[in-house]
């Protein structure tokens, strides 16, 4: 499996179902994000059994995502019309409902693959997700396999990591929440962190 944190995140162009609901022929990863930051996840199939779950998780975080300036998308090896089936079926039937994000159709593979995403055997993506920042670089990214469901609520928290590094030029140390302190890159930095917070890691 590929570790593409730290380079450039492939870029692609595929057929997508928009938040909207519009089918488009080409929809382009680098234009879609363009100065922002993104989280892309890969999910087996439509119509399965953990997938929706996921799908719902994302939807109903995407406020929060949105009000942090990034932009999901999901990627399947379905067709756009599979995605769109699957918004127009109901919750309660085993659909996903109308989510508000992109659905990217990976028909031919290649975009899974372009991630080393792929399962060697089963041929769909595994639950893979990452985290781009606004100079299209991987900056996270986390791959379970099939029958494990990601958490969405830690990617969110990956997204208030990096912002805050971003801003404030230091790093999070383990288990950092958005609101705590954040720790200086060097020896004194890590005494100082350390001496008030050992305890509570």
């Amino acid at each position: 499996m590929g570790v593409l944190v730290g380079r450039a995140a492939p870029d692609f162009t595929a057929a997508a179902v928009l938040g909207s609901g519009e089918i488009v022929d080409s929809f382009t990863l680098s234009e879609a994000v363009k100065g922002k930051k993104a989280v892309i996840f890969f999910y087996p199939l439509d119509f399965t059994f953990v997938c929706p779950s996921e799908l719902i998780a994302f939807d109903k975080r995407l406020e929060e995502f949105t009000k942090r300036g990034v932009e999901v998308i999901g990627v399947s090896i379905d067709s756009q019309f599979s995605h769109n089936a699957w918004r127009n079926t109901a919750i309660n039937d085993g659909g996903i409902g109308p989510v508000k994000y992109t659905l990217v159709a990976d028909t031919k593979h290649e975009i899974c693959q372009a991630y080393d995403v792929e399962h060697p055997e089963a041929g769909v993506a595994f639950r893979a997700s990452f985290l781009i920042d606004e100079d299209l670089q991987v900056r996270h990214q986390v791959v379970n396999d099939l029958p494990l469901g990601r958490n969405v609520d830690e990617m969110l928290r990956m997204v208030d990591a990096l912002n805050f590094t971003q801003e404030h030029g230091e790093v999070c140390p383990a288990g950092w929440q958005d609101g705590d302190k954040g720790m200086d890159a060097s020896t004194e930095g890590v005494a100082a962190y350390l001496s008030e917070n050992a305890d509570k890691l």
